[in-house]
């Protein structure tokens, strides 16, 4: 038999019932946690993305004796304690050196991972572009350049790519500002080549700037503004496919409602069915018409076929 714990008080029961699966969902929440050994450059590294994800992430100075590939224990009891579905581990060693490990939880259980190795030398922080930089709250423009984040069989980079898009989408909104549209993050890789190391994925953050054109439509420009970070891939950890599969599942609640019978032809037109009960057709009025009306003669000549018929049948009966 399964034990649950009955809630004694209200405040326990509203937490009992906000940790439970909601319709429509809370934002992710982020959360940056530190090895025992972290080099200077993966602490700037996480400090901007933190700065970025604000308010929906929270920072953890503590060094933790944490190895997510080994044991992925630590990281599910992080997630259940902070409410936190996706984690940010920075770590450095001589084998892995200026590591980032973005890992992505279902129900406080650990679903994916993915290894990158930070470029210390090509690395920039925030505060070394000496540009505006774009407000706290709002959501970045995401591109995607290369190949091989569009891959049809699921690779590093795929997943690199969902990982990215679940890290900086934020809060959902029904309808978007443009004023809202305030900088853009770009994330390039290059074609693989046979012989050589794994491309790069290099992430550029830009802030959009609209200037005057003398026209109606004003001239976009964008100025990066930080952080720039070039990206080796390193270990991963792929789903489950039936995990997966469950993750993307949505509920029936928020599915479209589709219409019965409504479907659209080839040029694009609305077409309706209409299902009509059986009709009656002998109590249907028709127009009366000379043209259709017999003669008389017609008439005399089916009568004497009549007579014919009755004569016929009782000579068979006697």
């Amino acid at each position: 038999m399964i034990r649950t714990v009955k809630p004694k008080t209200a405040r326990s029961k509203r937490a009992m019932d906000k940790k439970e699966p909601q319709i429509v969902e809370n934002p992710k929440m982020t959360l940056f946690l530190r090895g025992k050994k972290c080099s200077q450059v993966v602490q700037l590294a996480m400090a901007d993305l933190c700065s970025v994800k604000r308010p929906l992430s929270m920072k953890f100075t503590k060094k933790n004796a944490i190895h997510p590939f080994e044991d992925a224990a630590s990281f599910e009891f992080f997630s259940e304690k902070n409410d936190a579905s996706l984690l940010v581990f920075g770590c450095h060693s001589k084998k892995r050196p200026h590591c980032l490990t973005i890992a992505r939880c279902l129900n406080h259980k650990l679903l994916d991972m993915l290894e990158l190795y930070l470029d210390a030398e090509t690395f920039r922080t925030m505060s070394q572009f000496k540009t505006p930089k774009a407000a706290v709250g709002l959501k970045p423009l995401l591109s995607f350049s290369g190949t091989l984040f569009e891959s049809p069989t699921p690779n590093a980079y795929t997943l690199a790519k969902s990982l990215f898009v679940d890290l900086f989408r934020g809060q959902d909104t029904p309808q978007i500002d443009v004023e809202g549209l305030q900088y853009i993050i770009n994330f390039a890789a290059s074609e693989e080549v046979e012989g050589q190391p794994p491309p790069q994925i290099r992430v550029r953050s830009y802030r959009i700037v609209t200037k005057k054109s003398g026209q109606k439509l004003p001239r976009v420009e964008v100025e990066e503004m930080g952080p720039r970070m070039d990206l080796r891939i390193g270990r991963m950890q792929e789903a489950d496919e039936l995990i997966l599969r469950e993750a993307l599942k949505k509920p029936r609640q928020l599915e479209p409602r589709t219409k019965k019978n409504i479907d659209m032809d080839i040029m694009g037109d609305k077409v309706g069915k209409i299902h009509v009960g059986q009709q009656d057709l002998s109590s249907l009025q028709t127009r009366k018409m000379k043209g259709l009306k017999r003669s008389r003669g017609d008439m005399d000549l089916d009568a004497e076929t009549l007579v014919d018929e009755e004569m016929a049948d009782t000579k068979r009966v006697r």
